[in-house]
């Protein structure tokens, strides 16, 4: 009986064994089962006011969007959008002349990248373009799902700050969720949501929010932004706005 008995507890150790993990097994999974999500991107976002001279804005861009090119590696940036202005949305004047986007992995990413003598260099160069109030620059995160569809033309809403952030952000997923849902009847393709955080000098944002919604063409933005279910989420704005809006439409180039 002494010997059957030591056989069964052999045999049941040998089971164990081969058919269940150990505790350092058992540990090492548990830690490699749990993968962080990554941060959200961040976004420096160069808004350019209109300058008293666009063909000589527009003869010298080129020559600074090499500079901002050539150092590229060093500040950390995946991906640059630029867009030009065409019109606010109400078919005036557009309030900003020309958006540049450059986007990070991450706000650290973004941080030091802003702390690299390439972008010093980036930065040096507005002088020989822009006046010196002539641009608002800064840096946020994007709060909704990162996208790298194409963005041929895009809606743009800038937020003014609110007098509630609280208030602001708790009514905003319904306003997105209302978006989303007319997706299909507006026609765009893509929704860029960006957060600031701050201007670039570490000052409070001087706006508050963006929202852009990308479109497959000018043509079918202007089909969308035509369309009823377009005035709609027009229309949802006066039930969290409160402290005023742009809208802007726009190509990227």
């Amino acid at each position: 009986m002494r010997s059957l008995t030591c056989t069964w507890l052999i045999a049941a150790a040998v089971l164990v064994t081969a058919c269940g993990p150990t505790k350092e097994a058992a540990k090492a999974a548990d830690t490699t089962a749990v993968t962080p999500p990554p941060p959200p991107r961040a976004v420096v976002t160069v808004l350019y006011l209109w300058p008293k001279d666009t063909a000589k804005f527009e003869k010298y861009y080129p020559t600074h969007l090499k500079i901002v090119g050539d150092h590229q590696q060093e500040i950390g940036f995946t991906k640059a959008e630029l867009t030009k202005f065409a019109s606010s949305l109400q078919g005036t004047k557009a309030e900003f002349y020309r958006q540049a986007e450059l986007y990070f992995p991450s706000l650290d990413a973004a941080k030091a990248g802003i702390a690299t003598a390439g972008f010093k260099a980036v930065g040096d160069d507005f002088k020989n373009f822009v006046a010196p109030d002539g641009l608002i620059a800064m840096i946020g995160e994007e709060t909704g799902a990162a996208s790298d569809t194409p963005c041929p033309a895009l809606a743009s809403v800038i937020y003014g700050t609110p007098t509630s952030a609280a208030a602001f952000e708790e009514y905003y997923p319904k306003h997105l969720k209302l978006v989303s849902s007319e997706q299909a009847a507006v026609g765009f393709v893509r929704a860029d949501l960006t957060k600031f955080i701050s201007n670039l000098d570490g000052t409070p944002p001087a706006v508050y929010r963006q929202a852009e919604l990308c479109f497959s063409s000018m043509e079918s933005l202007m089909t969308g932004v035509g369309s009823a279910a377009f005035g709609r989420i027009g229309n949802d704005f006066g039930n969290f706005v409160t402290g005023g809006l742009r809208g802007l439409i726009g190509v990227q180039q």
